[in-house]
C-alpha cells in the first residue's frame, strides 16, 4: 500500500511538472500578415510662412485620417520560463493612407487644397507573452516606430517629412493546426515633433517656404494570421 501511495504520488509530481514545462506551440520563430482599420491623428504649431524676406505667422489644422490598413511582420519568441515568452519583431505597413486635406490660415496661401497622406509606417518591437495554454498565448508589445508623410498642393515641392515615436500593443494568438495560428491585436503609436519644410509658389505668384511643427498619434486595430516555424 505504501509503495503504491508513493508510486501514484510521484506520478502526480512527474505530470505536473510535464505541464509547468510544456513548451508553448509559440517557442520559436514566425511570419505573420494582418489587415485591419487604422486612425492617425495630427497636429501641429509654430507655423510660419516666408516670402520677399518677411516671416508670416501661418496655421496649419491636419485632418484626421481612417483608412484601411495591413501589416507583414517576422519575428522570435522564446521561453524565458514556464509560460513567459519573450519575443523580438519588426513588422512594415506597405499601404499608404488616403490623402486627407490640410487647413491653412494666414499668409499668402498656395492655390488648391493642402493634403497628406502616412505612408511607409514601420515598427521594432519587443513582446513579452503569457501562455494560456499549450496553443493560446497573450501578449503585449513595446517598441520604437517609424513612418513618412508627404503632403501635396499646387505650386509646392511636395516634401516627405519622416515621423518617429514609440508603441504600444496587446494582442491575443491561438494555434489552429500544426504551425498556423489566427491573432488579433491593437497597437497604439505616439510621433514626436517633426518639422515640416516646404517650398512653392502663392496663389498671386510670389515665391515662398514654410516651416510648421507637427506631431501625430495613431492607433489600428488588426486581425490575420500567421506561421510558426
Amino acid at each position: 500500500m505504501k509503495k503504491l501511495t508513493l508510486g501514484l504520488v510521484a506520478a502526480g509530481v512527474m505530470s505536473l511538472s510535464a505541464v509547468a514545462n510544456a513548451q508553448s506551440a509559440f517557442d520559436g520563430a514566425y511570419g505573420q500578415i494582418g489587415i485591419g482599420y487604422q486612425s492617425i491623428s495630427p497636429s501641429s504649431t509654430n507655423g510660419s510662412q516666408t516670402r520677399s524676406g518677411t516671416t508670416y505667422p501661418r496655421s496649419d489644422s491636419f485632418s484626421n485620417s481612417s483608412d484601411f490598413t495591413g501589416t507583414v511582420t517576422i519575428g522570435y519568441m522564446g521561453t524565458v520560463s514556464n509560460n513567459f515568452l519573450l519575443g523580438i519583431g519588426a513588422e512594415y505597413s506597405p499601404i499608404a493612407g488616403s490623402n486627407t486635406n490640410i487647413t491653412s490660415t494666414g499668409g499668402g496661401l498656395p492655390s488648391g487644397t493642402p493634403q497628406y497622406k502616412f505612408q511607409n509606417g514601420y515598427n521594432i518591437f519587443l513582446s513579452p507573452g503569457l501562455a494560456v495554454d499549450k496553443d493560446k498565448l497573450v501578449y503585449a508589445k513595446v517598441g520604437y516606430t517609424g513612418a513618412s508623410t508627404q503632403t501635396t498642393f499646387a505650386g509646392s515641392n511636395n516634401p516627405t517629412t519622416n515621423f518617429t515615436g514609440y508603441s504600444l500593443g496587446l494582442g491575443y494568438k491561438q494555434i489552429i493546426q500544426g504551425g498556423l495560428y489566427g491573432f488579433v491585436e491593437g497597437n497604439y503609436f505616439s510621433y514626436g515633433n517633426q518639422t515640416f519644410n516646404s517650398s512653392g509658389t502663392t496663389v498671386s505668384g510670389l515665391a515662398y517656404t514654410t516651416t510648421t511643427t507637427v506631431n501625430a498619434n495613431a492607433y489600428n486595430l488588426l486581425a490575420g494570421i500567421g506561421y510558426k516555424f
